[in-house]
């Protein structure tokens, strides 16, 4: 016996996306204010870093512009995923921003290489730097970081409930960029006391290092998403066991938990009751607890009462 059920059906409404938390509409003018003040930025610091011929400049210029890219992504992310369904793609478009982040990923692991290479170069044959050069734009960075970060504050909380999984990755990634404006501006005191030439090349290197490891655990989360793993912060154990422990489930097999997009998760099982099937308002009741308790916002529950399924669930090791 197949019985469905999701998180919807207590009211007897249709909410596409289901379990997502989605971002505040007023979201979309400050995506827009962060890109054009990013945009800005970057054609300075990039202006300043070839003129003055700057690794440290141009390397932060590369890493404000995949801020840029960010936003974007992001920024698309939620519009795509509030698209409706259609009969081919019946989820809508909620998977787009994982293949977009992964992309973006790949791009900023090659942009390391390329920042990596040429800073490698320049600390073998140094070029006279300005340090006083350096400071300014990267004190422009910091204001500029900060700025588009405190645009995203109201999203930075973590958890169920706290915001598109996008909006906290753009606070926190502005947040950390303004850290970097601020270590580049200590490098052109540096320069500016010492003349050390080479202080230039090493904060490249040090830049695509931490653009690097930022974009490292990007590239492991976008790669387990686009593969179907379950999505963080969900423990399918846990979830096994309240389920396994529920009145009347003898026991729980070919459970399924994986990303519906960047927000959300989907959950299919299948649940052994030998007593007979509970009803559409119970298994209503169990998606709603999903939903609340491990942040699944659609299941889909098979009922199964017959003793073969029985015999199955203990070939499978799955009986309680």
């Amino acid at each position: 016996m197949h019985s469905h059920a999701h998180s919807h059906p207590l009211g007897g409404h249709d909410h596409r996306g289901h379990g997502h938390t989605h971002a505040p509409v007023d979201f979309g003018r400050a995506f827009a204010i962060g890109v054009a003040l990013n945009l800005a930025y970057v054609a300075i610091e990039a202006t300043a870093g070839l003129w003055y011929e700057s690794m440290a400049l141009l390397a932060d210029a590369g890493h404000n512009l995949s801020d840029v890219a960010g936003l974007l992504i992001a920024w698309g992310g939620l519009a795509l995923a509030r698209r409706a369904p259609s009969p081919r793609f019946t989820w809508g478009l909620t998977r787009s921003p994982i293949l977009a982040a992964l992309a973006n990923a790949l791009i900023l692991v090659a942009a390391c290489g390329g920042i990596a290479f040429e800073s490698i170069h320049r600390l073998f044959d140094p070029l006279p730097v300005s340090g006083d050069v350096v400071m300014i734009v990267a004190g422009i960075g910091i204001i500029v970081n900060s700025g588009t970060a405190l645009l995203f504050m109201r999203g930075r909380k973590s958890g169920p409930g706290g915001g598109d999984v996008n909006i906290r990755g753009a606070y926190l990634h502005m947040l950390a960029d303004a850290g970097v404006s601020a270590a580049v501006v200590i490098g052109g005191l540096v320069i500016r006391q010492t003349g050390w030439s080479f202080v230039d090349p090493l904060l490249g290197l040090a830049v695509a290092a931490v653009i690097l490891r930022g974009t490292w655990g990007l590239l492991k989360e976008s790669t387990a998403l686009a593969l179907d793993a379950v999505p963080p912060g969900i423990d399918p154990q846990a979830v096994h066991e309240w389920l396994g422990g529920l009145t009347g489930v003898a026991a729980v097999h070919d459970l399924h938990i994986w990303p519906q997009g960047t927000t959300g998760a989907v959950l299919t099982a299948h649940l052994v009751m030998p007593g007979g099937h509970p009803g559409d308002e119970a298994l209503a009741n169990i998606a709603h607890a999903l939903h609340h308790r491990f942040d699944i916002g659609h299941a889909t529950l098979q009922v199964e009462t017959g003793a073969e399924h029985c015999r199955q669930a203990v070939a499978d090791g799955c009986l309680h």
